[in-house]
């Protein structure tokens, strides 16, 4: 389930647990079918997905659909002569953007009515994603809350750059996840 987008409302016949087959090694699925379960997560690492390219075609796509051009991020031929490791960067807002597919199945909310993402504490943005490289996430329950009848779920996510120390991005996200008959 994913720690800041809206879920997928599967189908009666498909209420099954989604298995990420990246999940830290040794961990099993992390099952919520209440507020004192998700409670029961706080202060844990709750997944670590695959590693995803962050090509230079995934880059031009977000700057179409996001009508930023900036040169760092789309003319390979002048970061090739002026950025410090001769390519373009990915936007940052991609980098945050991939948060949603990359967590998505870090635990799974049984019970399910709706999910929505409620927003963003902080974002920061520590290292650039080179074209061509690869990241993963790696995410942490912060809190479990109540709030509107729901559960608000508060996560440090950390997408990390193959071979890099410091991560692309730490963002704290917030998820509503309300349960059917709540």
């Amino acid at each position: 389930m994913c720690f800041s987008c809206p879920a997928r409302k599967r189908g009666k016949d498909k209420k099954r647990p989604r298995i990420n087959a990246s999940l830290l090694p040794g961990s099993t699925v992390h099952v919520i079918k209440s507020i004192e379960d998700a409670k029961a997560l706080e202060g844990q690492e709750v997944g670590l997905s695959d590693w995803a390219v962050i090509d230079q075609n995934r880059i031009d796509q977000f700057a179409e659909a996001t009508a930023d051009h900036q040169w760092i991020h789309v003319d390979t031929e002048r970061a090739a002569r002026e950025m410090p490791n001769g390519t373009t960067i990915a936007h940052g807002y991609l980098t945050l953007a991939l948060i949603p597919a990359l967590t998505n199945d870090f635990v799974h909310v049984e019970n399910l009515a709706r999910a929505i993402n409620f927003g963003l504490n902080k974002v920061r943005f520590y290292t650039p994603v080179p074209s061509g490289a690869r990241v993963r996430a790696r995410a942490t329950v912060l809190a479990a809350r109540r709030r509107a009848g729901a559960l608000l779920l508060t996560s440090e996510v950390r997408i990390e750059v193959e071979g890099e120390k410091k991560p692309a991005c730490v963002a704290e996200t917030l998820g509503m996840y309300f349960f059917d008959g709540e």
